[in-house]
């Protein structure tokens, strides 16, 4: 009768376990060769193809033409841009420039010192010469004004 001797395994098969854990040093690695590869590309692709355009004489589409701004000076004076122009005169002058120019924004300066019924007199005035958007300007506090003034 002989005994048999154990190996001391639990029941494996040459004493090897599963190992469980997942070994990250490799997914790391070729996510950071990713990464350098799509930083090295993405500037080439951003910039196009390079060709050599043709010359051409025509003229530049949608120029910059000059901004439409109505001013209400201190002494009560009315521009259209730098053109002074009398309160009778200013309906009829904006619907001549609207004919000649489009349709576009209106912008509207007054000074701070004027009347808040005068200006929106002459935001009611801009409006019946027919152009639909109006905006209104001012100028932004210096860093060192406080916010009373």
């Amino acid at each position: 009768m002989g005994m048999s001797v154990g190996s001391g395994s639990s029941g494996d098969e040459d004493g090897y376990k599963p190992l469980a854990e997942i070994n990250v040093t490799p997914f790391v690695d070729v996510m950071l060769v990713l990464l350098i590869i799509f930083m090295v590309a993405a500037p080439l692709m951003v910039q196009g193809v390079p060709l050599d355009l043709p010359k051409t004489s025509a003229a530049k589409v949608g120029a910059q033409k000059k901004p439409m701004v109505v001013s209400l000076a201190p002494d009560g004076k009315l521009y259209i841009r730098d053109e002074e122009v009398t309160r009778e005169s200013l309906v009829p002058r904006l619907m001549q420039i609207k004919s000649a120019e489009g349709d576009g924004i209106v912008y509207v300066r007054a000074d701070r010192k004027i009347a808040y019924g005068d200006v929106m007199e002459l935001l009611g005035r801009v409006g019946e010469s027919g152009f639909a958007r109006v905006s209104l300007l001012s100028q932004p506090p210096s860093s060192g004004a406080s916010a009373n003034n």
